[in-house]
């Protein structure tokens, strides 16, 4: 293929669906164990929830035509008959003119249709005074009304979130078939890189940091790392530990060299790891233009920038893609993203498309996005943004006061 011959981010995305398959392996976990994993089978729902009919309110299981015409002027009059206790069996019927207290979640009792709440009536020595009239179900929920028998919960594809796992609860459902976790491999090279840990810096060196943001990203996205250390700017050197690091896990990540440079040499190194290979080299894209995506042997390479707010930012957008892709999760074709006002104009040349890293704040009652202007390579945009705006291609810019998308900080 023509090498940096770029693509657009509409593009890039295109390719990365057309190339990552998913990493079929899959295992059993404990629903306490499944957080974050992706379902590998759909789950049907085994019984109905609730499993019986139940109040949503404190008040009285009634007939709701016996409500009717109720006002606090001119009151209704039914006669108490009972109460249902939590977690008992409602066994006495609710005949016309009558009323059974129920508690929030009690059962409902036979004959009834409906729940007055307790703050719409009055128990005076046995006749309750009703001061609302209500409808049929009204302050029920009916068996299987929430999650009914035989239907589809949850499909394969779903990443388990909190909600996930507690809806399986509810269903009785202990353990689930997931797709298992994802190795993934980190790779530092450069001449002047050196280990985060590294106290005192001689002339040129800069420590290692992208390692800790991209390795903090796949952590979030219930990635396993495995930090392969840094190599110096020797292709030998590089493509050897590459191959071994490559080998053991399901997605490689190389950060730093892969612009055009004489003595960057990733572009060769990912080649040499198998085929097809190289099928992006470059992205229209500011920042992060020189990024590599390739695939070999059926296994994703990323070959990301060296700047720390370039390569988070890349990663953030196409790293988060392809773990998708990989682990089998079901592809959201629109991220979640606020909308906020932003506060100034800022120009982007046309055909490309502008990532500007910015600060969210509330002002009078809505959200504003101050773009925090600086260069790729200056880390504290990074601390200081709470998220990044896309100025796609098509615009040449954005202007003060327009509603922009926010793609959150992870």
């Amino acid at each position: 293929m023509e090498f940096f011959k770029v693509k657009t981010v509409e593009e890039t995305f295109a390719l990365i669906d057309e190339r990552i398959s998913k990493v079929t392996q899959s295992e059993i976990r404990p629903i306490e164990e499944a957080l974050h994993y992706v379902l590998a089978e759909h789950v049907l729902a085994n019984e109905n929830v609730p499993s019986f009919d139940r109040s949503t309110v404190d008040g009285y299981a009634v007939n709701a035509k016996d409500t009717y015409g109720s006002s606090e002027t001119m009151p209704g009059f039914l006669n108490m008959v009972g109460e249902v206790k939590m977690g008992e069996l409602a066994a006495k019927p609710v005949g016309r003119g009558e009323a059974i207290y129920v508690p929030t979640g009690g059962m409902i009792p036979p004959g009834s249709d409906g729940v007055i709440m307790i703050e719409h009536c009055e128990d005076v020595d046995g006749l309750l005074n009703t001061y609302k009239q209500i409808a049929p179900g009204e302050n029920i929920i009916r068996a299987g009304e929430d999650i009914k028998y035989g239907e589809q919960l949850l499909h394969a594809g779903t990443k388990l979130r909190p909600q996930e796992l507690g809806a399986l609860a509810a269903l009785g459902v202990t353990e689930v078939k997931v797709y298992s976790r994802l190795k993934v491999g980190y790779l530092s090279s450069g001449d002047e890189i050196v280990p985060y840990q590294t106290q005192k810096l001689e002339i040129g060196q800069i420590r290692d940091i992208n390692y800790l943001t991209v390795a903090g990203l796949s952590k979030t996205w219930n990635m396993d790392v495995i930090y392969g250390g840094i190599v110096k700017d020797d292709y030998q050197a590089f493509a050897n530990k590459a191959r071994e690091l490559f080998d053991s896990v399901d997605c490689l990540i190389l950060s730093g060299g892969s612009s055009v440079g004489v003595k960057d040499y990733t572009t060769d190194v990912i080649q040499s790891l198998g085929d097809p290979g190289v099928f992006v080299h470059g992205i229209s894209i500011k920042p992060g233009k020189p990024t590599i995506l390739s695939v070999a042997g059926g296994k994703p390479v990323i070959g990301l920038p060296g700047h720390p707010a370039s390569a988070m930012i890349i990663f953030q957008l196409f790293g988060g893609r392809i773990f998708q892709k990989l682990s089998g999760e079901e592809i959201d074709q629109k991220p979640n993203r606020i909308y906020a006002k932003i506060t100034k104009n800022i120009a982007s040349a046309p055909g490309r498309s502008d990532y500007i890293r910015v600060r969210l704040f509330e002002k009078d009652n809505e959200w504003w996005a101050e773009p925090i202007i600086g260069k790729s390579g200056l880390i504290t945009t990074l601390v200081k943004s709470d998220g990044i705006v896309e100025i796609v291609s098509e615009k040449e810019g954005i202007s003060q006061g327009e509603y922009v998308p926010v793609l959150p900080s992870r």
